[in-house]
């Protein structure tokens, strides 16, 4: 295997953005850029051979610095949702930029996070590994360092090895926000999409999305999704969490988590023979069914992008985890790194 590097735009600062492909012997091909270490292709053959992109995305690297539902990018410093937009760390008051209902911070900052940054970039057989350093910026502490290297396996494996560090305690919980349609990125809704996560408990929200503090049974609700069940079974129950958030953008609870590696879910296709399961060792997965993907985006190809086309499954720390001692933290700091594991894995 190796790595085939081709031009993909430019950045605001007038620097070369590259596109980044890796194909595994088993016909996995990843495409990523060191502009936001962004997922932006993924084509994934099927039980005959045959080959779809199954994430949405762009053409051209100029149209992520818009990408108002983060398609395919590395989220840092901090993925999901704070409430108030602050919190406090050793006694130390942080402000966050308020981006979300008018009070709250999601995915650390719209314009200046890190999935709109241009990353170092280090390259293998079979994997590309990108970059960053952060002097302490947007309200986060530190000065952090964070690497997250995309590995395409022989087994039609893609792993995400994310490392990072900081000289002070802060919170450093990246995530990958790439919005998966196993048909392919151009057939449309995931409703017929059917899925399993593992997870007997979630993370129940207020109407704004932040987490109450409290670890909720999903039995006997529309949050059980313990056993294979269609996207679009229970999504609009009138159910007070799914009319929150407009349906499924919940953090489940992982089943065992004890920080080794574990599957938190399956994805079986609508209509392909495709299936994905998902791997990582953190504690958290949120379930995001696009129900708010901007209507009539302009994607890959000329294709039309509408709510509910793809849905998202961000390995994490819980949300607004600073608040809630009950939750795991995290925090980074002299003491404490971050390494941590994600794979989409397809069968």
């Amino acid at each position: 295997m190796s790595v085939n590097v081709t031009e993909f735009g430019c950045s605001r600062d007038g620097r070369q953005i590259n596109l980044y492909t890796i194909t595994g012997k088993g016909g996995l091909t990843a495409s990523v850029t060191n502009l936001g270490a962004i997922l932006v292709s993924l084509k994934v053959p099927d039980k005959n051979g045959v080959a779809e992109d199954v994430v949405l995305g762009f053409d051209k690297a100029e149209d992520y610095y818009g990408n108002p539902s983060f398609f395919g990018a590395t989220i840092g410093p901090n993925a999901n949702r704070i409430g108030n937009a602050e919190y406090e760390i050793d006694g130390v008051h942080y402000q966050l930029d308020i981006n979300d209902n008018d009070r709250n911070n999601l995915h650390s900052h719209i314009d200046n996070g890190y999935h709109k940054r241009m990353w170092e970039v280090q390259t293998d057989d079979n994997s590309v590994t990108f970059s960053i350093e952060d002097p302490g910026t947007l309200g986060f502490p530190g000065n952090k360092k964070l690497s997250v290297t995309y590995t395409v396996t022989d087994d039609n494996e893609l792993k995400l090895h994310y490392v990072g560090s900081s000289d002070e305690n802060t919170i450093l919980n990246p995530t990958n926000h790439s919005y998966f349609n196993l048909d392919g990125f151009k057939a449309g809704s995931i409703m017929d999409h059917s899925i399993q996560i593992e997870a007997d408990e979630f993370t129940p929200t207020d109407d704004e999305s932040i987490p109450s503090g409290e670890i909720a049974s999903v039995k006997g609700t529309p949050m059980d999704l313990t056993a294979k069940v269609r996207v679009g079974e229970h999504i609009d129950d009138d159910f007070e969490q799914l009319n929150f958030a407009g349906g499924y953008d919940h953090n489940f609870c992982v089943r065992g988590y004890d920080g080794t590696l574990r599957k938190v879910a399956t994805v079986w296709a609508a209509k392909s023979s495709r299936v994905m399961e998902v791997y990582s060792d953190l504690p958290g997965v949120q379930f995001y069914a696009g129900n708010f993907i901007a209507e009539g985006q302009i994607g890959k190809e000329g294709a039309v992008f509408n709510k509910r086309y793809g849905l998202c499954l961000e390995t994490q720390f819980y949300p607004d985890a600073i608040h809630h001692k009950n939750f795991v933290q995290p925090i980074v700091g002299p003491d404490k790194s971050l390494d941590t594991v994600t794979i989409y894995a397809f069968k």
